[in-house]
């Protein structure tokens, strides 16, 4: 086992992003009790309170998205594009890395171009079943490719390809106390339980079904847990404050997901990479609803990769508000068809997908 001393992590943007990254430097961490992490993000994205809440250092880079429409902005994108390349570079000047890696997200672009340049063995961790524009960019100079899926030889280079899965929450790994996770829902044994989770900043359209929906939610007998993202969870309280029916939980965040994951029968999430990681590692029946705003519609195929086997139902974002619940109810009432989807989403679980990359990492520091 190689001794890691100074490893530079980039990306983030969201949850599915920063957990993989976070896990990631904790297993580096375990090994390397004294290595140096140092952690480079967006300015104004979620990792800049995250990672130091996780006790890690961070520097923010101004780097932004590419404007999808024509605007003004694009001259905004180009000049903090300039900057934060310049700064990468400084940073990769000062902090002298052995190695970098990238999870995805604005940051990644700039750092992994700027350690590339000096030579510092670089990796990649791609979670989706469809790379984006910039690792896709980035494939070509960085040292090693870690993938969740196949066929991803459309997107890099073959021979720099090692399929490890994603790295998931640590706490999702251990087995899981149903008895402790029923006390802390307040539910019995005996209920039915649907999960909805719309990601760590929510998702409108979810939300608004499950708004619309009410009153099947208040007479299908089954209990629901919502997490509604803290964007939208004051708004909810106020709509249903005279409504809200007793068999619905409403969340802001829920710190526990391992305790949730364990009281659900059925979830209704997004299909991002790291929430699939997370539902073919619990083991969970699930309905997708793909995020229709991300680039290159990569939640649709990363949640066709699982449908494609059986192994989890999915709903157009267009057609939740009539399509959702009467499907979800259905399934969360038919036991067998429940566990089926369990067995079958579980067949992909990698659960060693972190430690995995860890030794990735340790082969590229020669």
């Amino acid at each position: 086992m190689k001794k890691i001393n100074k490893v530079i992590l980039s990306g983030g943007g969201t949850g599915g992003h920063i957990f993989p990254a976070l896990a990631i430097a904790n297993e580096i961490k375990k090994r390397n009790p004294d290595a140096e992490i140092l952690f480079v993000g967006a300015l104004g994205r979620m990792e800049m309170d995250r990672v130091p809440a996780a006790g890690y250092k961070i520097i923010g880079l101004p780097v932004m998205g590419f404007p999808r429409k024509p605007s003004l902005k694009i001259f905004a994108f180009f000049r903090k594009l300039i900057q934060s390349a310049s700064m990468a570079k400084q940073i990769v000047r000062d902090f002298k890395p052995e190695v970098a890696i990238g999870v995805g997200g604005y940051a990644s672009g700039p750092l992994l171009r700027a350690a590339a340049k000096k030579n510092v063995p670089s990796l990649i961790q791609e979670q989706n079943s469809y790379a984006g524009i910039t690792n896709k960019l980035l494939g070509k100079k960085v040292n090693s490719i870690c993938v969740a899926y196949d066929n991803m030889e459309k997107f890099f280079p073959a021979g720099k390809i090692i399929i490890t899965g994603n790295p998931v929450r640590e706490n999702l790994i251990q087995e899981q106390d149903k008895k402790e996770a029923l006390e802390y829902f307040k539910l019995n044994k005996d209920d039915k339980v649907i999960l909805i989770v719309g990601g760590s900043l929510g998702a409108r359209s979810i939300n608004n079904s499950v708004l619309k929906n009410i009153k099947k939610i208040a007479d299908s007998g089954v209990k629901v847990i919502w997490q509604t993202g803290a964007i939208y969870f004051d708004r909810i309280q106020n709509e249903l404050k005279e409504s809200k029916p007793e068999n619905l939980q409403i969340h802001k965040f829920i710190t526990h997901m391992d305790l949730a994951y364990s009281v659900a029968d059925l979830v209704i999430s997004r299909a991002g990479a790291g929430t699939i990681s997370e539902l073919c590692l619990v083991g969970k029946a699930s309905i997708l609803v793909p995020s229709p705003n991300v680039s290159e519609d990569h939640q649709t195929k990363n949640a066709m990769a699982l449908v494609e086997k059986n192994a989890a139902l999915m709903v157009y974002d267009h057609e939740i508000d009539e399509k959702l619940f009467p499907l979800a109810f259905q399934v969360v009432s038919d036991t067998k068809k429940c566990e089926t989807f369990s067995v079958k989403i579980k067949e992909l679980a990698k659960p060693d997908a972190t430690k995995t990359i860890v030794d990735e990492v340790e082969k590229l520091i020669k």
